[in-house]
């Protein structure tokens, strides 16, 4: 008759190492795709973000209106569209098809201006046209990681400016001048250069 024969120590502490080898493995397999995972989520995220602040810009570049501004003090008149490094955003336009379904006592145009606040893009917009100095404007952060902001605009001739009027164009005609393109681009710290190119109509 043969008796059992059972595992010694050595052998079981053998078998144990090899289970906890295999269990941190797989812990360390699993803790990777969920790294992976996360990451996926995260940059889907990211870019929905990016998504929905270009879409908002390039509707407001789609619907340029002609309608000049009142400078703030009332002394001037500014541009429909106004880019400028001297000025205090680095986009400003006027905008038509403001919906107002309530009939509110307002106008349908807007002004809009996007600029960089550290590494923000800021949309800004006015309840009135022809703002005062008591007139603050609405705030809207559309987008963080932002580098840069780039603007491009397509003359009439097909030349691109960076400036807007562009000096040749003075008096009336540069305050109502709407460009046929806007290019805005913004260079961002993860995704690098997003842009796009909108017909403004002009």
């Amino acid at each position: 008759m043969r008796l059992a024969r059972g595992f010694t120590l050595l052998e079981l502490l053998v078998a144990m190492t090899i289970v906890a080898v295999i269990g941190v493995m797989a812990l360390g397999g699993l803790s990777e795709v969920i790294r992976q995972q996360t990451i996926a989520q995260q940059r889907a995220e990211r870019w929905r973000e990016i998504q929905f602040a270009m879409r908002i810009i390039s509707q407001d570049l789609a619907q340029v209106h002609p309608r000049p501004t009142r400078e703030e003090r009332g002394e001037d008149w500014q541009p429909s569209v106004l880019v400028d490094p001297n000025a205090q955003f680095q986009l400003e336009l006027s905008r038509g098809g403001w919906a107002n379904p309530v009939a509110l006592p307002r106008g349908s145009v807007l002004r809009v201006a996007y600029d960089r606040e550290d590494d923000i893009l800021v949309r800004f917009h006015w309840s009135v046209m022809d703002r005062t100095l008591a007139t603050p404007p609405i705030r809207t952060e559309l987008l963080t990681g932002v580098e840069e902001i780039e603007i491009r605009l397509l003359d009439a001739s097909g030349e691109w400016q960076v400036l807007w009027p562009p000096l040749s164009m003075t008096g009336p005609a540069g305050l109502v001048a709407r460009p046929r393109v806007i290019e805005f681009g913004v260079n961002l710290e993860d995704f690098g250069r997003v842009w796009r190119r909108v017909e403004t109509g002009g």
